[in-house]
């Protein structure tokens, strides 16, 4: 297929196979070897790009990143950020200056993640960075680095917007194609199916990419709350709830890295239909409903009856997730994400509760869990065991014994049965206690 973008300002046209990585191109195609192959997962951030779309320049992983994904697009490497007179950028000038590089394999990725957070002004280095790994330096350099450059203005050279060019494919068109083609792969961010292509080798064939579909990435208010649309990504999602539902956006923070975020989707956390999927257990605690498309037909449902099994959903063939729709306040929801690091890890449990609280007892509950079950899924025996009682630390520890009654979860190389099913405990144990005013968090409570 035709992709067209530009890369470090030059245009680019080629035909290649739809699952062709950028990382794997540049290297192999073009000879920009400064963009390394580390991890080929997503995790290490040697393969750091900057990405410039309608919405800004982002930083990306090259090697979960498809060609196809690009089209219409700006693509800078660690070869093309330098001022047109050879002047380093300041971020590259930064890192000189505090010793931030040693054996230098990562130092690409890091200047990537570097260039485009200063392009967007951003100062939140720790997670700015928490996607680019470093075994040298222990990285109080590279973020006295980053604090240095971020004092240096914007560089005007890498503004890319002017050669960015939208090819708009529309909603009804992806309908149209997917239901003539059910057999196909649907491709959004790439973040999870990149790994097929790169760690299992597998054959994709036929795919559709949605990026195209501007419709699926918009954030709307409605009269049944707030439309969230299937391609709207991590890193837009976090930056929106921050308002309306800040517990759900802190817990964004801790999806990933930037780059994963910049490129992964709600759609395709949905729909992947992972029993440790972040994002389901906070939407299911929400009442979340789910809007499908088939064709010309569309359908919703409240999202926990979309998991049936593991990885096994209510979808059928030549249907897809469109949008999910959400409460527009909910002051009570509170999510707790259990990880063996905080940064960039995968949950061993995750558990998201909303509990309405009238005169002293509890009139309502949604508590939803991820890593319990073979689908992300709610406690119904707990929810049960709460409504109606007093909101007290006494109702709490008595209704605990219920949890056993909800799940039976699995032992695994992150958690045991037992580990689990007693953190289950624990969150609700911590959910009554951050509703009482003490401080829970890991970056709040101080030894």
């Amino acid at each position: 297929m035709e992709i067209a973008f530009h890369l470090n300002g030059a245009e680019v046209r080629l035909d290649a196979p739809p699952t062709t990585t950028l990382l794997d191109w540049l290297r192999e195609e073009r000879g920009l070897k400064g963009t390394k192959e580390g991890c080929n997962e997503g995790d290490c951030g040697a393969c750091t790009v900057m990405v410039t779309d309608a919405d800004g320049p982002r930083a990306l992983n090259a090697c979960i990143l498809f060609l196809p994904q690009l089209q219409g697009k700006a693509v800078r490497t660690v070869e093309g950020i330098a001022a047109p007179g050879g002047a380093p950028h300041p971020v590259q000038q930064a890192l000189v200056d505090h010793h931030g590089s040693q054996c230098g394999f990562c130092t690409p990725g890091f200047v990537m993640s570097m260039a485009a957070a200063h392009a967007r002004g951003r100062r939140d280095h720790d997670d700015v960075l928490a996607g680019n790994l470093c075994r040298c330096t222990g990285y109080a350099p590279i973020i006295r680095a980053a604090e240095a450059a971020a004092e240096e203005p914007a560089a005007p050279w890498l503004d890319d917007a002017a050669q960015v060019r939208l090819h708009p494919r529309g909603l009804d068109d992806l309908a149209a194609a997917y239901a003539a083609h059910p057999d196909a792969l649907l491709v959004a961010g790439a973040t999870d199916v990149g790994l097929w292509a790169t760690k299992e080798l597998r054959d994709l064939e036929p795919v559709i990419f949605l990026g195209p579909v501007e419709e699926l990435r918009r954030i709307e208010a409605g009269p049944d709350g707030l439309r969230i649309g299937a391609g709207v990504t991590m890193a837009a999602l976090r930056e929106a709830m921050a308002g309306p539902h800040p517990a759900l956006a802190e817990l964004l923070r801790r999806f990933a890295s930037t780059q994963i975020r910049n490129a992964a989707t709600i759609g395709g956390n949905i729909a992947n239909g992972s029993p440790i999927g972040d994002t389901p257990p906070a939407l299911i605690a929400l009442g979340a409903v789910l809007h499908l498309r088939q064709g010309a037909e569309r359908r919703q449902m409240p999202l926990e009856a979309f998991f049936l099994d593991y990885r096994r959903q209510d979808r059928r063939p030549g249907e897809f997730v469109e949008a999910v729709t959400i409460p527009e306040t909910a002051p009570d929801l509170r999510c707790y994400k259990i990880s063996k690091r905080f940064d960039q890890d995968i949950s061993a449990v995750c558990g998201a509760f909303n509990v309405t609280v009238e005169d002293g007892h509890v009139q309502g509950a949604r508590i939803a869990f991820g890593g319990m079950a073979a689908i992300p899924k709610r406690a119904a025996a707990v929810e049960a065991a709460l409504m109606g009682r007093p909101w007290t630390a006494a109702t709490i520890e008595a209704v605990l014994p219920a949890f056993a009654e909800d799940f039976t979860p699995l032992s695994d190389m992150r958690a045991s049965a037992a580990y689990r099913l007693e953190v289950a405990g624990n969150l609700l144990r911590r959910y009554w206690h951050e509703r009482a005013g003490t401080p829970v968090s890991v970056l709040e409570v101080a030894p």
